[in-house]
């Protein structure tokens, strides 16, 4: 879970690195410097909602994991708890 945590905080990071190409400008005022920097910035938007999406992905799995820990803990507790009151032990 922890993982999934730290990998979730590392695109949400990476996402201030798409926010800079988004607002990137031509270094002139010809053509071809505003033509590249309107496909700069719409990479800048295509590669922040990427990173947008494995963020909110990589969270929705540690919750999910979460989830799964502690079902399996309140299981493996139950069992227990059977098992004792047949006076067995584990």
């Amino acid at each position: 879970m922890r993982e999934w945590n730290e990998l979730a905080n590392e695109f949400a990071r990476d996402q201030s690195y798409a926010a800079a190409l988004q607002q990137a400008e031509g270094p002139g005022i010809e053509y071809a410097s505003s033509g590249n920097a309107e496909k700069v910035r719409a990479s800048g938007d295509s590669l922040h909602a990427t990173l947008v999406a494995r963020e909110e992905y990589c969270r929705s799995m540690a919750k999910k994991l979460q989830a799964a820990l502690g079902k399996y803990a309140a299981t493996e507790d139950t069992q227990v708890d059977n098992v004792n009151q047949t006076g067995g032990s584990l």
